[in-house]
C-alpha cells in the first residue's frame, strides 16, 4: 500500500503542477517563475543560495530565473549590508500586484481537485499530509541535515 500511496501523491502532484500551468500561463507566468515569487513572499529578503536550497534546485538554475524576473521587473537584488558578496532577493510592487492575481488561481485549483471531500476529508488530508512531512523533516534532521521546510 506504501507504493501505492506514494505513487498517487506523485501523480496528484504532477497532475496539480500541469493545471496550475495551463491557468498560471493566462497570466503569462510560468510555474517555476510562480515558485520563485511564492517563495520570495515568504521569505524575502534571503540570499540566492538560501533560496535554491529552499526550491531544491541548482544555485545557478536560480540564478538565471533570478535573472530572467529581474528583467521582468518582478525580483531585486540588493546587496547584503554584512557581506558585499552576497545578493539578497525582494519583490517588486509589480510582482506583489502578480503575486495577487495568481492566489485565486491556485485557490480555484485546490477547490477543484477537492469537490467530493467533505470538509472532514479536507482536514484528514491534511492533517495526514502534515504527518508526513513532519516526519520526513525528522528523518533529515536526524542525517544532520538542515531542514528547509517549515
Amino acid at each position: 500500500m506504501e507504493e501505492s500511496i506514494a505513487a498517487l501523491m506523485a501523480d496528484v502532484s504532477r497532475m496539480l503542477r500541469r493545471a496550475f500551468d495551463e491557468r498560471a500561463r493566462t497570466i503569462g507566468v510560468t510555474r517555476p517563475q510562480w515558485q520563485v515569487l511564492t517563495a520570495l513572499k515568504r521569505y524575502e529578503g534571503i540570499n540566492q543560495g538560501g533560496l535554491a536550497e529552499h526550491l531544491d534546485v541548482e544555485p545557478i538554475t536560480l540564478c538565471r530565473m533570478v535573472d530572467r524576473l529581474q528583467e521582468a521587473d518582478l525580483v531585486e537584488r540588493r546587496k547584503d549590508p554584512k557581506d558585499r558578496r552576497v545578493w539578497r532577493l525582494y519583490l517588486t510592487e509589480k510582482a506583489k500586484e502578480l503575486s495577487a492575481e495568481l492566489k485565486p488561481l491556485g485557490i480555484e485549483l485546490l477547490s477543484d481537485s477537492m469537490q467530493g471531500l467533505s470538509e472532514a476529508d479536507r482536514e484528514n488530508l491534511f492533517e495526514s499530509l502534515s504527518c508526513m512531512r513532519k516526519n520526513l523533516v525528522r528523518q533529515h534532521q536526524g542525517k544532520g541535515l538542515e531542514s528547509t521546510v517549515s
